[in-house]
C-alpha cells in the first residue's frame, strides 16, 4: 500500500485536472473526396432503378466488376510457377519494367533500342505522377512551373503541388462545343514562360473524354517545341480509348520521334482491369545510356524513402501477359472488347436521346468524346435533379463513367437526362 507521503506526491496538479485537451484538437475536417461521396450517397439510394455513374471503373454489361480472363489465366500461370515473394528491386520487376515500356513507346522506339530509356515501377498512375513531379522539383534545370489543363483530373493538382512545383491551368475545355478549345490551349501553351511542364493527357482525357486529333496533336508538339517546354504525359487509359493500344499512345510517340525528351506516367489500373493491384511506371527518355544511368540512380533515391520498393504480384500479372504472346492476344482482344462495349452505350445514349425522346439539344459530344468518362454538358443543378428525380448519381461537374451503363438501363439515362435538360 502506498504511504500517504507516496499518495500526496501523485495527486494531479491543478494544469493535469483541467479538461483533457488532444495535442490533434486543432486539425479541421477535411472535405468529403467528391467521387467517393457519390458512391456513398449511391449505396444509401434504396431506388431498384438508382444508377452509379461516378465511379472510374470498368463494369460488365451486367454491371459487374470485370476481372479479364487473361489476367486469371497469367494468376493460374504464376501459381503454378511456384514463384516467391521476395522483394523486387527498388526500380522494380524488372520484365515487368520492360515490357510496360516496350507496350507505351513500341518495340521499335530509338529510346529502348539505344537503351536510354529510364524506367520504374510505380504505385499504378497515381505514384508515377507523384515520383514524376519529385523528380522534376529535384533536378528540372528551370522554373519548376507546370500548367495543366482545364479542367484535369482532380489529383493532378495536389500531387503537383505537394511536391512542389508551381501550378497553372491551360485552355483545354470549350463549354459551348463540349470539344477541345484548340485556339485557346495553344495561345495559353504560347504565352506560358519558356521551359514550362506541360502536363498532358496522352488519351482518353479524364475528365472531358475530348482528345485532341492528329493534326492538332502536330500543332501542340510545334509550339510546345518554340517555347521549350517539357512534356509530362499521364497515360491512364492506353488501349481503353479506342481499343487499339499502338493508336492510343499516338501522341507519346509522336513527341519522342519528334525529339522531345518526354517523362512519362503509365497505369494497368483501367486496361488490365488491376485497380488493387496499382501498378504502373514512371520514365524519363533521355539523351544517351550514361544519362540513363545517372537517372535511374536518382529515381532510386526518390523511391527508396517513399515507399522502398514497390509490390510484385501486380507486376509479374502485367508481366506475364505481355511477355507471352497468347495471353498478351487475349489481353488485346479483352481490351478493345472492353473499349467497344463503352463505344456502344455512347452509340445508344445519343441514339435514345434523339430518336426515343426527340431531345432538341446536340449530343453529338457523346459520341465525339472517347474513353470512359464523357462530360455531358449537364450542369451542377441538373446533376442535382438527377440524382433527386431519377437516382442518378454523378460528379457534379456532369462527368458520366460509361462504364457505369448497360444496355438494361441506357434508355433509361436517356431519359433522365432528357428530362433534366429540356428546357
Amino acid at each position: 500500500m502506498l504511504s500517504s507521503i507516496t499518495r500526496a506526491s501523485v495527486k494531479p496538479t491543478q494544469m493535469a485536472s483541467r479538461a483533457f485537451i488532444s495535442t490533434w484538437n486543432a486539425v479541421p475536417q477535411g472535405p468529403p473526396d467528391a467521387i467517393l461521396g457519390v458512391s456513398e450517397a449511391f449505396k444509401k439510394d434504396v431506388s431498384p432503378s438508382k444508377m452509379n455513374l461516378g465511379v472510374g471503373a470498368y463494369r460488365d454489361d451486367g454491371g459487374k466488376p470485370y476481372v479479364l480472363n487473361s489476367v486469371k489465366k497469367a494468376e493460374r500461370f504464376m501459381m503454378d510457377q511456384n514463384m516467391d515473394k521476395e522483394y523486387a528491386g527498388i526500380t522494380g520487376v524488372p520484365s515487368f519494367t520492360k515490357a510496360a515500356g516496350a507496350l507505351a513507346y513500341g518495340e521499335d522506339s530509338p529510346a529502348i533500342k539505344e537503351n536510354r530509356l529510364a524506367i520504374a515501377q510505380s504505385i499504378s498512375g497515381t505514384g508515377a505522377l507523384r515520383m514524376g513531379a519529385e523528380f522534376f522539383n529535384a533536378w528540372f534545370p528551370h522554373a519548376k512551373n507546370v500548367v495543366v489543363p482545364n479542367p484535369t483530373w482532380g489529383n493532378h493538382i495536389p500531387i503537383m503541388k505537394n511536391a512542389g512545383l508551381n501550378l497553372e491551368k491551360y485552355t483545354y475545355f470549350d463549354k459551348q462545343t463540349n470539344g477541345l478549345n484548340i485556339d485557346g490551349m495553344l495561345e495559353d501553351l504560347h504565352k506560358a514562360p519558356k521551359n514550362t511542364i506541360v502536363l498532358l493527357h496522352a488519351c482518353a482525357h479524364n475528365p472531358t473524354g475530348v482528345d485532341p486529333t492528329k493534326e492538332q496533336w502536330d500543332q501542340i508538339s510545334k509550339v510546345m517545341k518554340e517555347r521549350g517546354h517539357f512534356p509530362f504525359f499521364d497515360m491512364a487509359y492506353q488501349g481503353f480509348a479506342s481499343g487499339d493500344c499502338s493508336r492510343d499512345a499516338y501522341a507519346l510517340r509522336k513527341f519522342v520521334d519528334e525529339g522531345h525528351q518526354v517523362v512519362l506516367a503509365q497505369s494497368f489500373a483501367k486496361n488490365m482491369g488491376l485497380y488493387g493491384e496499382r501498378v504502373g511506371s514512371f520514365s524519363v527518355v533521355c539523351a544517351d545510356e550514361a544519362e540513363k544511368a545517372r537517372v535511374d540512380s536518382q529515381l532510386k533515391i526518390i523511391i527508396r524513402p517513399m515507399y522502398s520498393n514497390p509490390p510484385i504480384h501486380g507486376a509479374h500479372i502485367v508481366s506475364t501477359v505481355l511477355n507471352n504472346n497468347e495471353l498478351k492476344q487475349e489481353w488485346l482482344g479483352e481490351v478493345k472488347t472492353m473499349a467497344d462495349r463503352i463505344i456502344t452505350m455512347r452509340d445508344q445514349l445519343k441514339g435514345h436521346l434523339e430518336n426515343d425522346f426527340n431531345s432538341q439539344k446536340s449530343w453529338n459530344h457523346i459520341t465525339d468524346q472517347i474513353g470512359m468518362f464523357c462530360f455531358s454538358g449537364m450542369t451542377p443543378e441538373q446533376v442535382t435533379n438527377i440524382k433527386n428525380d431519377w437516382h442518378v448519381y454523378l460528379t457534379q461537374d456532369g462527368r458520366i463513367s460509361m462504364a457505369g451503363i448497360s444496355s438494361a438501363n441506357v434508355k433509361y439515362l436517356a431519359e433522365a437526362i432528357h428530362n433534366v435538360t429540356k428546357d
